[in-house]
């Protein structure tokens, strides 16, 4: 199939074209989307349909206005926490395990790790950065402090995927309020920092594992290649980046180029881990294709965590 980034030119004039104030490429959309709807999800997942469905979602995503969302999950893709997890149990017993959150937010990541990986080894000493562009948000994640309504951009409550064990060992309760205890607080180094900036990897160590989640997405396209090698560069040699919501011809670009090796333990679960973005394709700009494993690339377009370099002799 010849990729629709082939013709962008000719949809992003198609996508800007208004007809008596109107656009019809709006109207194209909204009819398709009520046949769409309507399709069993069997048809679906024809490779003729989600091809058509991939068309789609490159006009969605040339009309949309890539605004900023701060809405968010504790424990959001339970998948790639457990691989986290396993990769963290690969560390000697009371050794040093250095993560680092690039565009934190407001720190339910960082917290859902820190639980994944305490919980399962606490011997280990694991070091956090979280690191964000917005004071605000990074002094709202260092307070830790959330409510069902934190997470209002994405009408729905920001606890919505825990169990209520998960949320008695994650909070301490005082009506809706819930505070991250304090032995998930610890050891978290707030960094505000921009990750596009080249002088980062100067600024922090070298991490075993550099997390870049939901954030590249709002970039345009050469200013997210660039941002993603920059990135990688923080991430020790033989240590692992996981990257999601990013453009995933921009990803397998970046990682095809830098030679990056694809995790391939739990792809596909964590492919689909998410449900907030594999629900809205193709009709949301964020919207998460299906997984193709007829693509010669399969592996390298949809892994979302990479081993990175070979691991230093000492």
């Amino acid at each position: 199939m010849v990729s629709s980034q082939v013709f962008h030119p000719i949809l992003a004039k198609a996508a800007s074209v208004q007809l008596l104030g109107k656009s019809p490429a709006g109207l194209y959309l909204r009819l398709n989307k009520w046949v769409w709807e309507r399709l069993p999800s069997r048809v679906r997942d024809l490779y003729p349909i989600r091809s058509y469905g991939a068309w789609l979602h490159t006009l969605v995503c040339l009309r949309a206005r890539r605004e900023m969302y701060f809405g968010t999950f504790f424990l959001r893709n339970r998948p790639a926490l457990e691989l986290m997890r396993r990769l963290a149990d690969q560390k000697a017993n009371g050794s040093t395990l250095r993560i680092a959150v690039l565009g934190c937010s407001m720190g339910a990541e960082v917290y859902s790790i820190l639980w994944t990986i305490r919980s399962a080894r606490p011997d280990l000493k694991v070091l956090l950065e979280g690191v964000d562009i917005s004071k605000e948000i990074l002094s709202f994640a260092e307070k830790g402090i959330y409510s069902p309504s934190t997470s209002q951009s994405v009408n729905a409550s920001i606890f919505e995927r825990l169990t209520e064990t998960e949320m008695v060992e994650l909070f301490n309760w005082e009506g809706d309020q819930a505070k991250v205890k304090s032995w998930l607080r610890e050891g978290i180094t707030w960094q505000l920092r921009d990750a596009a900036d080249p002088e980062l990897v100067n600024i922090l160590e070298r991490q075993d594992m550099v997390v870049a989640s939901n954030f590249l997405c709002h970039m345009a396209r050469a200013d997210a290649e660039k941002c993603l090698g920059n990135i990688a560069q923080l991430v020790s040699p033989g240590g692992y980046l996981f990257v999601s919501g990013v453009d995933l011809d921009v990803r397998t670009k970046v990682a095809l180029d830098l030679g990056w090796e694809p995790v391939r333990e739990l792809i596909m679960e964590i492919h689909d881990g998410d449900c907030s973005v594999r629900a809205d394709w193709p009709w949301e700009w964020w919207g998460l294709e299906p997984l193709n494993r007829k693509r010669h690339d399969w592996q390298t377009r949809y892994a979302a965590a990479f081993r990175i370099g070979s691991p230093e002799r000492r």
